[in-house]
């Protein structure tokens, strides 16, 4: 393989022990992306309610489970996106409204009710309404509570304390007891919930108009959804606690700002962490369960293939789980439609690997992934995206990521293809090479670390997770695909009752109610199918085909 001139020989090569606030802070960029805010609303957040903790003198333990449930209050939100889009036209654009109106305020209901079936032509649209109003709603019963369900597990893989889970467990209470899931109100919803919630809505409204409008905001919401009394310690210093937000080098502040002695992964701790973030992160389409799992273990088998050292094919594993970050910051409009791309939906699409690039940079640690990962979708010719390098520029360890995104891409269904056998795959993989598009033995090592599909037994049996059935797996695993129980009856020809019925008993056996939630429990227990979704059996990075289509995958 020729030597490129851009290196990234460091990428990956993480210091002894990294601070999980680092993870954990570029993770909230993302955050602040789905919720059409700019980047570093919630460190925002986090300042301003670590500030309000100060000033109501909790204790440093105190401080540290607010500090973490600021980052984390709204991690969860992205899991439904698929059903928001479905509804609404743009998960992103229903999630922005969430600062203008007081929450389950007829406001707020009527602004997303006129958001029901945007995007469509008119005809279309009243279908979509139409669907909404007989059956439709039920994707929304119980999404927030999910929201919060989803945070508190994510919280629990991160190796949080029990105080951290249960505050962001209750992020979505009010005072008045009329928050999410309502089983809580005044003195009994957490103080870090509490505080959490009111520094949210506060940043915003004081970033939109000013210390008056976040002043004014919080005396109005007072005793309903906010404790009054931190409402009045906002309202007795504001400067206090809002002063310097707009010139504050707010990433160095909120690191620094971190309380007690700061949490810190390591070794296989910090590849947890980092696969626990990839998993939220492919829960945002039911087209991407597992990919980054299924990156991250191909990218560095190839690596291996080309004999390159530990610290390169740790930062390829790496890498190829924090890749899809800037997924967060477009809408499932694009992500999951079923048509062509229109040119502007495009460049949303070509934007982000720049995304995840912007989200990881501020990381000493994180940033040299965030070079390397940028690169994952430029090609040899030039006609890549962010910025259309050409080969001389990519990285050799980008060329193999690239390779192995490409390859891992097509071995997976898309809303608009169906998954390609092993041997279109390589056939296409090998196309590209001969067009220029690929380094040739970037292909030649991915082709080689992927092998064939192993043959897979029928799922399920007594010692199956949850002690689910063959059929039950088959089930779950077209829920996570978003399948309603009518497809998943036409797919598996049942009756849709029969559907149903199954549906109603894989929940409760796998504790989840929602889709995301079983989609999460899908991927950490492997029920995934490899064929479709990239899971590797037991052994060398497992036996997969090769693939890439032509364009570049969505």
């Amino acid at each position: 393989m020729a030597e490129p001139s851009t290196s990234t020989a460091n990428a990956g090569a993480a210091p002894a022990m990294v601070r999980l606030a680092e993870l954990v802070a570029a993770l909230s960029l993302g955050v602040d992306l789905g919720f059409g805010q700019p980047m570093e609303h919630v460190l925002r957040q986090c300042l301003i309610a670590l500030r309000l903790a100060e000033r109501s003198g909790l204790g440093e333990e105190d401080r540290s489970v607010v500090y973490y449930t600021a980052l984390l209050v709204n991690v969860g939100c992205h899991a439904d996106a698929h059903e928001q889009a479905k509804w609404f036209g743009s998960d992103i654009e229903l999630r922005s409204q969430k600062y203008d109106h007081p929450p389950r305020s007829i406001g707020m209901m009527a602004a997303t009710l006129r958001l029901v079936g945007s995007g469509n032509p008119p005809l279309h649209r009243f279908r979509v309404g139409l669907e909404f109003g007989l059956s439709g709603h039920r994707d929304l019963d119980g999404m927030i509570e999910q929201h919060a369900a989803l945070a508190r597990a994510l919280a629990t893989e991160l190796g949080l304390p029990a105080e951290v889970q249960e505050a962001v467990g209750s992020s979505y209470e009010q005072w008045d007891g009329r928050g999410w899931p309502g089983e809580r109100g005044g003195d009994a919803v957490p103080i870090a919930s509490r505080l959490a919630q009111l520094a949210e809505y506060v940043e915003v409204a004081h970033r939109v108009g000013g210390v008056e409008a976040a002043v004014q905001l919080a005396q109005q919401r007072s005793g309903t959804q906010f404790d009054p009394r931190l409402a009045r310690t906002l309202g007795q210093d504001p400067m206090a606690i809002l002063g310097g937000l707009d010139h504050a080098q707010t990433w160095d502040a909120v690191i620094a700002a971190e309380p007690a002695l700061g949490r810190t992964l390591s070794g296989p701790q910090l590849d947890a962490a980092l696969l626990a973030v990839a998993n939220f992160v492919d829960l945002k389409s039911p087209w991407r369960l597992g990919h980054a799992h299924a990156l991250s273990q191909l990218a560095p088998a190839a690596g291996a293939r080309l004999g390159l050292p530990g610290g390169e094919l740790q930062a390829l594993r790496r890498a190829g789980l924090v890749c899809g970050l800037g997924r967060l910051g477009v809408s499932n409009s694009i992500w999951d439609k079923r048509g062509p791309l229109g040119a502007g939906e495009w460049e949303r699409v070509r934007m982000h690997p720049y995304l995840t690039e912007r989200m990881l940079h501020q990381s000493s640690w994180l940033a040299p992934l965030g070079s390397l990962a940028v690169q994952q979708a430029e090609r040899l010719d030039g006609s890549g995206y962010p910025r259309g390098l050409p080969g001389a520029a990519i990285s050799r360890l980008a060329r193999i990521l690239g390779t192995a995104d490409a390859y891992q891409s097509m071995r997976e269904p898309r809303p608009y293809r169906a998954a390609l056998t092993a041997d279109a795959a390589a056939r296409q993989l090998r196309a590209d090479v001969r067009a220029g598009r690929l380094d040739p033995d970037a292909a030649d090592a991915v082709l080689a670390a992927a092998g064939h599909p192993a043959a897979r037994g029928r799922p399920g049996g007594p010692g199956h997770p949850g002690r689910l059935t063959g059929r039950e797996v088959e089930v779950l695993r077209l829920v996570a695909q978003g399948l309603s129980s009518r497809e998943i009856a036409r797919r598996l020809v049942i009756s849709p009752k029969t559907a149903r019925n199954h549906i109603e008993h894989i929940y409760p056996k796998i504790g989840a109610s929602s889709r995301a939630g079983a989609s999460l429990y899908a991927m950490q227990h492997g029920l995934l199918p490899a064929e479709e979704y990239g899971q590797l059996p037991a052994g060398e990075y497992g036996q997969l085909a090769a693939g890439e289509h032509r364009r570049p995958d969505r």
